[in-house]
């Protein structure tokens, strides 16, 4: 089962488009069809991440909390900088949900 309150939060999160690019980003850190391994998850500092999106730093930044907000990517601050990745478990989750269901 699904959480919808959870869903729907992510999905409105993602529904904008630079959002949804850095999400993307964030979330292709593997090769098709290999496995996603949390311990080398791509981890990219808060200022590259938005790289190429023509957005100001600190739209960057918010776009970025949105995302933690809605529970989607993880943060953790080493110095001066902020990592930020994709949890595998939301990765799940998502494929879970867009999963076609099994008829018996």
């Amino acid at each position: 089962m699904f959480d919808a309150e959870k869903l729907s939060h992510a999905f409105k999160a993602l529904s904008n488009p630079h959002r949804l690019s850095i999400f993307v980003r964030l979330a292709s850190c593997c090769a098709p069809g290999t496995a996603y391994d949390a311990d080398k998850a791509i981890r990219e500092c808060v200022g590259t991440v938005g790289e190429n999106l023509d957005l100001s730093p600190s739209t960057i930044s918010h776009h970025i909390k949105e995302l933690h907000r809605a529970g989607l990517i993880k943060m953790k601050r080493r110095g001066q900088t902020v990592e930020c990745w994709v949890d595998p478990e939301t990765l799940d989750s998502l494929a879970e949900f867009f999963k076609p269901p099994v008829h018996v």
